[in-house]
């Protein structure tokens, strides 16, 4: 079962804080979505090594290669909430992204 966030009573919107966090991650519907620039190598080591990271938070991203352009889809189209899963690994997918292309 996935488990979404919360706002509890006056606390922060915790999705909105790892946002404000995840520079270049936004919300597209019930989904959180990243575009990153990387040649096609880069694409390929990037995809490796967030299916790894993916497989161990139990998620399961949506990768997308489009005119040099790499697509990230986390959260089902289907409705459910976005999960803590979904967010730790937009998290391991930005330090992975450095990792691969550097710092930008």
């Amino acid at each position: 079962m996935r488990r979404g966030w919360r706002t509890r009573g006056t606390r922060s919107d915790y999705l909105s804080d790892a946002l404000a966090v995840l520079g270049g991650w936004t919300q597209d519907g019930v989904q959180l979505k990243r575009v990153l620039l990387c040649d096609d190598s880069q694409h390929a080591d990037l995809t490796e090594r967030i299916k790894v990271a993916a497989d161990t938070l139990h998620v399961r991203p949506q990768i997308n290669r489009t005119d040099g352009h790499t697509q990230i889809l986390l959260g089902t189209p289907d409705g459910d909430p976005i999960t803590d899963g979904d967010v730790t690994l937009a998290a391991r997918i930005e330090d992975a992204y450095r990792t691969v292309v550097g710092p930008h």
